[in-house]
């Protein structure tokens, strides 16, 4: 009995051991569950309540699935509010649900769009305060204040004292506010252009940057949160050091949402996306309740393999390698879509052939995977085969998600010479 009751100790402590140190792995400022958490779930296992651990867990992930993200964007009419908006959901703009580029602005309404492929995001498109005949704070209860998580204060020349003044009242009722700095690529291409000579791109940043920070300080806000960017070419500027400041920012349990939600423009917002799926997915399997120390009998049941479909459907649509996403893309590149999934991994995955079956190839995804990566757990757990193909999902539409990006790059740098 004393055997036993050590035994079942040891596996308490492996449990709690393996749950917190996965989580090392993930810088502060990405993970999706608080260190609190971590804790008091590590702790559970420790004392071999698993029933509490797996409840803290199943809130968390409730928490992370179902919490909604309201992103308010504003400014004056013809700063590329619109083009912002499009590409913060990572649309083109003349797709459908798009925001409409280039209208003259007239109404005082807000208007919501909806992230594609992630309902709980939604960015509201408010008319700038300038455009407006409502005072700051008139303003800012017509406007639903409450209902954002962060609001995006738009110029394509210099902020204006309306939106200085929206900053500041902002401010004080304890949100968040980031000045973004648009059409970037247009002053550079008109200062080169009149200065062919003296031209200096770094100078030239610097100077937009250092005379908006003048003006802010002017206007009594000492150090702006300000980026500067350009619509046209995400991946340059200051548009991904924007976004991992939102997502610093924002509360653990809404940063997974967010991120999921965040256009493929590097490859490093791609690997970031990636991490924060992998959390996900350890989550997932703690929650479950699926550890323990006798192997399953059966490698997948038909339930599973639903659920591995569902899965590597919704990886596809996150990181843009989905079948609608990559015919779009043939379409535009004159190339046979057969073509283009060539070049790619996740595709092929649940289609037959004659050489292996699904089950034979899912069982040849987790031996693959085992062997590059180990045992995700300590030798006297068992962790469901049905976790690990997700996380080999998610590595295989990783790299596709890579190499869609190199393509794209290659073929805008041909367009451009």
């Amino acid at each position: 009995m004393g055997q036993w009751f050590s035994s079942k100790n040891e596996q308490h402590q492996d449990l709690a051991s393996s749950f917190k140190e996965y989580f090392k792995k993930f810088k502060t400022g990405h993970k999706i569950i608080s260190e609190e958490i971590i804790t008091s779930v590590e702790l559970s296992m420790t004392k071999g309540n698993i029933q509490m651990a797996n409840s803290a867990i199943s809130e968390a992930l409730r928490e992370i699935d179902g919490t909604p993200l309201n992103v308010a964007v504003t400014g004056e009419s013809g700063a590329g509010k619109s083009s912002f908006i499009n590409a913060l959901r990572g649309i083109g703009h003349e797709e459908e649900g798009a925001a409409k580029i280039g209208v003259v602005e007239t109404t005082a309404e807000r208007w919501p769009y909806k992230h594609p492929s992630m309902p709980n995001v939604v960015i509201w498109d408010l008319p700038g305060i300038g455009t407006t005949t409502f005072p700051t704070k008139t303003y800012l209860e017509k406007m639903k204040f409450y209902e954002y998580d962060f609001f995006i204060i738009i110029s394509a020349t210099r902020f204006k004292k309306n939106d200085i003044d929206l900053a500041k009242a902002i401010s004080m009722m304890k949100k968040d506010f980031y000045f973004v700095r648009t059409k970037i690529d247009s002053d550079l291409r008109n200062e080169e252009e009149f200065k062919p000579r003296s031209f200096d791109r770094e100078k030239v940043l610097q100077n937009i940057r250092f005379n908006c920070v003048k003006h802010f300080k002017e206007n009594g806000i000492d150090e702006p949160p300000i980026f500067l960017i350009s619509n046209r070419n995400l991946s340059d500027y200051d548009f991904p050091i924007l976004m991992d400041k939102l997502i610093s920012d924002l509360p653990v349990y809404k940063r997974h949402t967010f991120m999921l939600s965040l256009p493929n423009i590097t490859d490093s917002a791609i690997e970031k996306k990636r991490q924060s799926l992998k959390q996900k997915i350890w989550l997932e399997a703690f929650a479950a309740d699926l550890l323990s120390i006798i192997p399953s009998l059966t490698f997948l049941l038909d339930s599973d393999l639903e659920t591995l479909k569902k899965c590597l459907k919704f990886y596809r649509t996150v990181f843009g390698v989905d079948d609608a996403a990559l015919q779009s893309l043939a379409k535009d590149w004159q190339m046979p879509l057969v073509e283009l999934e060539a070049k790619m991994k996740s595709p092929i995955v649940f289609k037959p052939t004659d050489e292996e079956t699904i089950h034979e190839r899912l069982s040849r995804y987790y031996r693959d995977f085992c062997l590059a990566n180990g045992y995700l757990v300590t030798q006297n757990l068992y962790l469901r085969e049905i976790f690990y193909l997700k996380f080999y999902f998610l590595d295989i539409v990783t790299e596709d998600s890579k190499t869609l990006l190199k393509e794209i790059c290659l073929r805008n740098k041909l367009v451009s010479n």
